[in-house]
C-alpha cells in the first residue's frame, strides 16, 4: 500500500509516495540528506543546485563502485564454483 512521506532537503519540501516501509523510506531520506550535507561542506557553496548535483554525483559514484564490486564477486563465485564442480567430477 502506497504511503505519502513529506521530505525537506536543501530547504525544499517534497511529497514522496512509496510502498516501502516507514523505516526504509526514513533510511533513504537520511542517506540522501547526509550526502547532501557532505556535498555542501565539500563544495563550500550555498547554491542548492550545485550541492544537489554534487550529491547526485557522489551517490552515483558510490553506486557504481558497489555495483562493480558486486559483479566482481559474482564473477569470482562463478569461477570458483566451476572449479569445484570440475574437482568433484575429477574425483568421481
Amino acid at each position: 500500500m502506497k504511503k505519502r512521506f513529506d521530505v525537506k532537503i536543501l530547504g525544499q519540501e517534497l511529497s514522496v509516495v512509496s510502498d516501502s516501509g516507514d523505516e526504509h523510506v526514513a533510511k533513504v531520506i537520511r542517506f540522501v540528506s547526509d550526502k547532501v550535507e557532505e556535498a555542501g561542506k565539500a563544495a563550500g557553496s550555498k547554491n542548492a543546485l550545485n550541492i544537489a548535483i554534487l550529491a547526485a554525483l557522489n551517490i552515483a559514484d558510490e553506486y557504481l563502485r558497489v555495483t562493480g564490486t558486486k559483479e566482481n564477486i559474482y564473477s569470482q563465485l562463478e569461477s570458483r564454483s566451476e572449479q569445484l564442480i570440475h574437482l568433484i567430477n575429477d574425483i568421481r
